[in-house]
Parts: C-alpha cells; sequence; structure tokens
C-alpha cells in the first residue's frame, strides 16, 4: 500500500480514536502492525496525537484563550493540578511503557480493562452534578492519575478522565469539556518530549519508516477526524451510551488475545 495512503489511514484512526473512549495507541498499534510500520513507534504517535491536538484548539478556543488570560484562574489552576501526577508518571515509566507499546503484548488486556472502567461509569454517570466551575483539585489530582495511566498503549486517555471525572461526581458535559482540555498540556507534552529524543537522533527511524510528506498528511488527517470525534463525542456523553464503547473494545481485546494464544500477533 502506499505510504501517502497508509499515513492517512493512520491519520483519520488517531483523530477518531483519540476523542472517542477506545483508546487511539491501541488502534495504532494494530495498524501499524499491518502496515509493516513496527518501527514507526511513538514519535509516528505523537505527531498524529499533534493533528489532534489542533482540533481540541480550534473546538475549546474560547476556553483556552480565557486560561491564556486568566493563568491563575481556577481551571488553569485545575488543569495544572490534572497534569502533574500525568507527568509524573509519563517522565518516570516511559522507556518501560515505550518498550510494551512496541511489543503490544498487554494491549488485550488493556482493552478489556479500558471496557470495564467504561461500563462502570456508564453505570454510575446518572449520579454526576457538579458543573466545572464546582470541580475541587482533589477531583482533577485523580482525573490527573488516571490519564497517567493511559500511558499504557491501549488504556483510553478519553475513556478514563472522562470516566474518572464521573466517578467524582461531575456531570457528563463538565467532564468531557474537562477531559478534553486536560488532553492539552498532557499531548503538548508528549511532542516536546519526542521533538527532542529526534533532535538527538534517537527518532530518525520512525521518520524514515514513513516518510516525511505522508506524515504531515497524516497529521492534518488526524486534524479533521479529530475535530468530528470531538463534536461527536460531546452529543454521546449527553445522549448516548458508554456501553457501546465497552462492548467494542471487549471485542477487539478478546480478539487480540486469540490472535496472540495461535501465535499471529
Amino acid at each position: 500500500m502506499d505510504e501517502l495512503i497508509k499515513g492517512i489511514i493512520l491519520g483519520i484512526i488517531q483523530g477518531l480514536t483519540e476523542f472517542l473512549p477506545i483508546s487511539s495507541t491501541g488502534h495504532l498499534l494494530i495498524f501499524r502492525k499491518l502496515f509493516g510500520l513496527s518501527e514507526a513507534g511513538l514519535f509516528l504517535d505523537t505527531m498524529l496525537h499533534l493533528g489532534t491536538l489542533i482540533a481540541v484548539f480550534i473546538i475549546f478556543w474560547d476556553d483556552i484563550l480565557q486560561l491564556l488570560k486568566k493563568p491563575f484562574s481556577k481551571l488553569a489552576l485545575l488543569i495544572i493540578v490534572g497534569t502533574i501526577p500525568t507527568a509524573l508518571i509519563g517522565l518516570t515509566f516511559e522507556d518501560y511503557f515505550e518498550g510494551i507499546s512496541k511489543t503490544g503484548v498487554t494491549v488485550g488486556w488493556e482493552f478489556l480493562l479500558t471496557g470495564m472502567i467504561l461500563w462502570l461509569a456508564e453505570t454510575m454517570k446518572g449520579k454526576g452534578h457538579k458543573e466545572i466551575d464546582q470541580i475541587q483539585y482533589k477531583d482533577a489530582f485523580i482525573v490527573g492519575i488516571l490519564q497517567g495511566a493511559a500511558i499504557l498503549p491501549a488504556i483510553s486517555r478519553s475513556g478514563l478522565t472522562i470516566a474518572g471525572a464521573l466517578f467524582r461526581g461531575i456531570d457528563k458535559s463538565s467532564a468531557a469539556r474537562f477531559s478534553f482540555l486536560m488532553s492539552i498540556p498532557a499531548i503538548l507534552g508528549a511532542v516536546v518530549l519526542q521533538s527532542l529524543k529526534l533532535l538527538k537522533g534517537e527518532e530518525l527511524a520512525s521518520l524514515h519508516a514513513i516518510g516525511t510528506i505522508p506524515l504531515i498528511v497524516a497529521t492534518f488527517a488526524s486534524a479533521i477526524s479529530g475535530y468530528i470525534a470531538i463534536k461527536w463525542m460531546l452529543k454521546i456523553i449527553q445522549r448516548g451510551s458508554l456501553k457501546v464503547f465497552s462492548i467494542y473494545v471487549w471485542i477487539l481485546g478478546i480478539s487480540i488475545l486469540i490472535a496472540q494464544f495461535f501465535g499471529k500477533w
């Protein structure tokens, strides 16, 4: 398959799965294997995440502008508090989880865990009453820990942060909004770290594996599909059910475990 087409497909997959609670990194790992791009690694993932970051900026620009104007507002401080455990987990276990991401040995189990968390969150989501201005710093810290746990390849970042917010009694729309705003420093930090590795020559193989032009096109594709996914997810969390996503990732996780059992993974 042409590398440009592969890039477009990967970009669309990233954009759709980043904000739907089904794990973008897990899906990218699967499709990288199918496309023979195992060397593309976390740098490709990060560039595609950059595309979805663009989508977040477009949709939540008014919120971001207010955060920039008032960097010491409660919402800004909540995001900082939530980012601290995410950053600590990411920096401490980066090498370990990068190795797991390359092998994909735990992906099946992680999809199953994501599904279980989503199912539990959906079961109790009606109890949420806190709006975004009522979120407490303890809530943000716990959501940040869950976001840090999503460094595992098939643990959904949006799934865990939204679920964590629902577990803390935050209402559905505020949970989604806070989750998407929390993604900004997390994705931006990953982009910076991977860019530093690229400058050191540690990730050049990932760039050569797919090519510069396909990588750029993939990034734009992830931005467009990410925009669509955010809009869709905001509607789903209001009127739909997270259990649909639970069933999907359970089927995916079981399929991967079966493939691993028969040596096809």
